[in-house]
């Protein structure tokens, strides 16, 4: 586990595709209550369980996308007592019972903000910023591989995303998109947010400069 910021931490795993690792990031934070939002599931051992309690009480595991869902099934095995907030339909493909992410629970307040991006229906991704680290937190919207990775991943990820992928959008995202006025328009509203830091589903984080790089790589998305 590695804590970014105050209340803000994230657990990466490894996600092996075709011999590359496209990683997977769990993301903790916490609210001023004390309470703990899980960004995303992993396939969680007790040690990292044990990890998770030790930094407060968890209220929520989250899957923000379909097609999200490789650990689903372990993260609620992990946390069987909390609510599981996914996208509609999510419930479908792993078998146990979700929760809507929309409307955010109300335990959240302003801390956290929650937005649906609009335009594609087989991914319905939502987006979350923690205003208090400024930090906007994605799923598959973006990835961002840079020269650690090794020269496969950056390989298969270059056939997946082009040269542009430190950060860059996905060709099976953009073609996911079916409403572009509709996914413009979320994106209005999420470079409308004030965020430094981006961490992304798959890749490294973005430490810095976040806002600048988000809207370089969607511009070099078409949008």
């Amino acid at each position: 586990m590695k804590k970014l910021a105050e209340d803000l931490w994230i657990l990466p795993y490894s996600l092996r595709l075709l011999g590359g690792d496209l990683r997977r990031t769990v993301t903790i934070v916490r609210l001023r209550s004390g309470e703990l939002v899980v960004h995303s599931t992993g396939p969680f051992t007790p040690e990292d369980v044990a990890a998770i309690l030790a930094l407060g009480q968890p209220g929520w595991l989250l899957e923000v996308m379909l097609r999200h869902d490789t650990f689903s099934k372990q993260g609620r095995q992990a946390f069987p007592e909390i609510p599981f907030l996914a996208p509609q339909g999510f419930s479908q493909v792993v078998g146990f019972p979700t929760e809507p992410l929309i409307p955010a629970p109300a335990n959240w307040g302003d801390e956290l903000l929650l937005l649906a991006l609009k335009g594609i229906p087989s991914m319905q991704e939502h987006v979350v910023f923690h205003r208090a680290s400024r930090t906007l937190i994605v799923a598959d919207l973006l990835f961002n591989f840079g020269p650690e990775a090794s020269a496969w991943t950056r390989f298969l990820v270059r056939c997946a995303v082009g040269y542009q992928h430190h950060p860059g959008m996905s060709r099976p995202f953009r073609m996911a998109i079916k409403d572009q006025a509709a996914f413009q328009q979320s994106v209005k509203t999420l470079t409308s947010w004030d965020f430094d830091r981006i961490i992304v589903g798959h890749g490294e984080v973005i430490e810095t400069d976040g806002h600048h790089k988000f809207v370089k790589a969607l511009n070099d998305a078409g949008f």
